[in-house]
């Protein structure tokens, strides 16, 4: 994977996050202290997860890993395979 697509990826990752945090209307602390995750890591795009944060981040949402990854996961999904 070329850097620019991953730092891409994060991008999303990041985005989608920090919009089912504020869906939940918690704060980065609030979810850091739930889970022991760090969000403001996650949020910043840097930082690339591993599979059992993402389950774990996915359990504190309750919602599934497809739930997650939609929409603009999709749109990137549709583009890579074009090229």
């Amino acid at each position: 994977m070329k850097e620019h697509e991953k730092k891409e990826l994060l991008s999303l990752l990041a985005k989608r996050i920090k919009e089912l945090r504020l869906k939940k209307e918690v704060t980065q602390e609030d979810a850091l202290n739930d889970t022991g995750i760090h969000f403001g890591r996650i949020e910043q795009g840097r930082r690339d997860i591993s599979f059992t944060t993402l389950f774990k981040i996915c359990q504190y949402f309750e919602i599934t890993p497809n739930q997650l990854f939609r929409d603009d996961f999709d749109r990137l999904n549709d583009c890579n395979n074009q090229d």
